[in-house]
């Protein structure tokens, strides 16, 4: 027996007895194990540097170029299905072997992603060919459960100097561009000295304004004092005369109030006056209005109570009546059902015969109700056909032989043939 401990970069694989699947014990953890049943195996969680060189590559174009890159590869400790993929791929395999694996499948990827490019594309935008160089390589890298870190492209080259024919194209592009800078400089220089100069010149004129303004607003607030002025020596010349006038007003408005006042008491001796006057006609005519009403009003008190009264002695008299006739048809419906029930006695002992006699006796009032149309009718017009009856005869068997019709209905209805009855009784 023994006992295997992992480090936190390294997972620890036991297989062999009762271990399928494998025991996993990641970052740190232990598993206790028999040396005769049991494999204990371990599997580097390391990150790998790796150097990818391509050499003297066709581009797009036909350019042959070397490129330099580097990637960061490792087996991810986090995702379960990846490391089962890593364990079944590189269990024990060195940590060259992974990385040798790795570097080839780098390189392919790197090689096909140069023949779909130019050299100018490569050389002027490096990260698109990097995140390129990246994408497709981590779908493949995915299915041999290592995940790629990083990838940077870090040298390209070529050995026929078209790439150091672009760097002059562009060195002299960029002397080019200098020499039109410079132009430019100088020109934006005396545009820029024109406008310093029209600046300066609206800046003196916008001083020369406000200088003006200035001199406005002075002589401005100086008029307004001097009317000030004017205004308060010309009120203390009028001061005695405006004084004196208020006083007249004064005592003219005291006169006023003074009219007032007596006014106002005249008009509450007046309304003292009229107050007395009221109580007088109250205790003079109120007050025997008042004893009339409550007499009035007493008598009408009376005679709603007479009325209320003679009203529920009419209604105990109409309730009694309607309980008399009440009981009065009770007995009436008792004598009616009683003779009914005897009424269905004697059928049941006659049976036929007192149905057929039934029969007779609403023969007639048949007979009434089918000729009852005829006798409502204003107009009659009769039809026939040659040789066949013609006035008041076909009407006449018409009716009769709906009434003789009548035997089969009854038969229908009740169940009663009433023509074998009526033999049978002759009999």
């Amino acid at each position: 027996m023994g006992v295997a401990t992992s480090g936190p970069n390294e997972v620890l694989v036991v297989s062999g007895c009762c271990r399928s699947p494998p025991t996993i014990k990641i970052n740190g953890g232990r598993v206790i194990y028999c040396d005769c049943v049991h494999r204990v195996q371990r599997l580097n969680l390391n990150i790998m540097t790796i150097n990818v060189e391509t050499h003297k590559v066709y581009t797009k174009l036909g350019v042959a170029v070397s490129v330099s890159g580097v990637a960061q590869v490792k087996i991810p400790s986090n995702n379960k299905d990846m490391m089962n993929t890593a364990i079944t791929q590189f269990l024990g395999k060195g940590q060259r072997d992974i990385m040798s694996i790795a570097k080839e499948t780098l390189e392919g990827h790197q090689r096909a992603m140069l023949g779909t490019l130019t050299v100018e594309e490569i050389f002027q935008d490096r990260h698109k060919f990097s995140q390129a160089v990246f994408d497709v390589a981590s779908t493949d890298f995915v299915n041999l459960g290592i995940t790629i870190v990083s990838y940077v492209l870090t040298d390209i080259r070529d050995e026929q100097g078209y790439l150091r024919a672009l760097g002059q194209a562009r060195t002299a592009q960029v002397h080019r561009d200098a020499a039109v800078g410079e132009a430019e400089c100088a020109r934006d220089s005396g545009v820029k000295r024109a406008q310093a100069e029209q600046i300066k010149a609206k800046a003196d004129l916008e001083n020369r304004t406000i200088i003006a303004q200035a001199e406005r607003d002075f002589l401005l607030k100086k008029a307004t004092y001097d009317q000030e002025v004017n205004s308060k020596k010309a009120v203390s010349e009028l001061a005695y005369p405006l004084q004196q006038a208020k006083a007249k007003q004064n005592i003219k408005e005291e006169t006023m109030q003074v009219a007032v006042v007596e006014r106002k008491r005249a008009i509450d001796v007046q309304e003292q006056e009229i107050s007395r006057k009221e109580k007088q006609l109250t205790a003079e005519m109120k007050k025997p209005a008042e004893a009339e009403r409550f007499k009035l009003e007493t008598l009408a008190e009376a005679n709603k109570q007479r009325t209320i009264l003679e009203a529920a002695a009419e209604a105990e008299s109409i309730k009694l009546q309607g309980e008399a006739q009440a009981f009065a048809i009770m007995a009436k419906a008792h004598a009616e059902a009683e003779q009914m029930s005897r009424k269905a006695d004697a059928w049941k002992e006659y049976q036929s015969a007192a149905m057929v006699d039934m029969v007779l006796d609403s023969l007639p009032r048949v007979v009434a109700e089918v000729a009852a149309p005829v006798c409502e009718t204003k107009r009659i017009v009769m039809v026939s056909g040659e040789g066949g009856e013609v006035g008041i005869h076909k009407m006449t068997r018409e009716i009769l032989d709906v009434v003789t019709d009548l035997p089969v209905t009854v038969q229908k209805m009740t169940g009663v043939d009433v023509s074998k009855a009526l033999t049978a009784t002759r009999a």
